[in-house]
């Protein structure tokens, strides 16, 4: 089954996870400065297909399609192409959670990213058998790497888990080989960013995230 992630426009693409349609994102720019910052982040451009369209570019699962005053972007995961084509920069907060039942179990993600317009975007789906603390680190990753690709600056990251947050900040260790590995991814994609922070919150200020992942695991 495949879920649904939420753009800053409201349009929807799949995860991995649950079922739904997608439709594509649409970005009002001047498509030749997007054009710019593209071909800046080494993405190639082709002429478009049709007389109506400018120029196409393609990365990973996802392509760029620009018009006159617009860019639309298809294909299942278009974060990275949609935070290309927009301005980007600023800073955003990135809200993160796991569910999991059975621990381990059915587990799944839920992730939010929010900047000073609103939600930028948010997913979630499920991700098989994990422990509690596997799928909170999947989510971890999921958020932090799509506020990458959306081109922010800046990253605030909040989970509920103590743990997680604990051991991606270095206060605490871990003996889980797979534990210490995600651990490592965190910290490569944070240094993707100028600034960042990673800070425990109550569950009730990651309310949104926890409802993603667990509105995936009863929709799986």
């Amino acid at each position: 089954m495949m879920s649904t992630a939420q753009s800053i426009d409201g349009s929807k693409f799949l995860w991995p996870g649950g079922g739904d349609q997608w439709t594509m994102p649409t970005v009002e720019c001047d498509v030749d400065a997007a054009r710019e910052r593209l071909e800046a982040a080494g993405v190639e451009i082709e002429d478009g297909n049709t007389d109506h369209e400018r120029w196409r570019a393609q990365r990973g699962d996802a392509t760029a399609v620009a018009y006159d005053d617009k860019v639309v972007v298809q294909g299942a995961e278009p974060a990275a192409l949609e935070g290309l084509v927009r301005e980007g920069g600023g800073r955003a907060h990135v809200y993160f959670d796991g569910a999991c039942r059975g621990n381990p179990g059915p587990s799944a993600v839920g992730w939010v990213v929010v900047s000073g317009d609103g939600i930028v975007a948010e997913g979630g789906h499920t991700i098989g058998r994990a422990t509690n603390n596997q799928a909170e680190y999947e989510a971890l990753i999921e958020g932090v790497r799509v506020a990458r690709d959306y081109g922010f600056d800046g990253v605030d990251v909040r989970g509920d888990s103590e743990l997680i947050v604990k051991q991606v900040r270095g206060e605490w260790d871990t003996d889980d080989p797979e534990l210490r590995e995600h651990r490592v991814t965190v910290r490569e994609l944070l240094t993707d960013f100028e600034e960042w922070s990673l800070e425990h919150v109550p569950r009730e200020i990651n309310d949104r995230a926890d409802e993603l992942a667990n509105d995936a695991l009863d929709d799986a």
